[in-house]
């Protein structure tokens, strides 16, 4: 089976004020809240490309679903990257993340790679890289061969 992920998870300490910052903040499309009417059922989600959905889901309710222990949020365990086709987009995303309750943590900057690069965290505490490449790798026309057994 090919790897493909549909869903991403975030889990949020307030519903309601990570729903604005990612609608109103930086615009994107959502229905709003759903479920709220189960206990532990409320979340929301955001379309991001076909097959794809960010899904907004509070702590609480995700250490139920998964039957764990409510635990600390830790930022530095994952990042999400968004690239942008324009390198001044970088910079326009930045703040437009900024002016949304965001906060800056790695200005825009010229990367090693010759790319253009910057890193935000959202009101929970999620990581995202916005970056700008001015060769981006060329997508995949075909699926990676199935790797044969491994030897012994």
């Amino acid at each position: 089976m090919k790897p493909q992920i549909s869903i991403i998870t975030l889990a949020v300490g307030n519903l309601e004020k990570s729903v604005r910052f990612y609608r109103d903040g930086l615009g994107w499309k959502t229905r709003g809240i759903v479920g709220a009417d189960y206990e532990y059922g409320a979340a929301a989600f955001f379309d991001l490309q076909p097959g794809l959905a960010l899904a907004l889901w509070p702590r609480e309710s995700l250490a139920h679903e998964v039957g764990v222990e409510l635990q600390s949020p830790a930022m530095t365990e994952l990042m999400l990257s968004q690239c942008v086709s324009e390198k001044a987009q970088v910079d326009e995303v930045l703040e437009q993340a900024a002016q949304a309750g965001g906060q800056v943590l790695k200005p825009a900057h010229d990367t090693l790679v010759g790319g253009y690069a910057g890193i935000f965290k959202d009101p929970d505490g999620h990581l995202w890289e916005i970056a700008w490449n001015p060769d981006p790798a060329p997508a995949a026309t075909e699926p990676s061969p199935t790797p044969g057994p491994l030897p012994v």
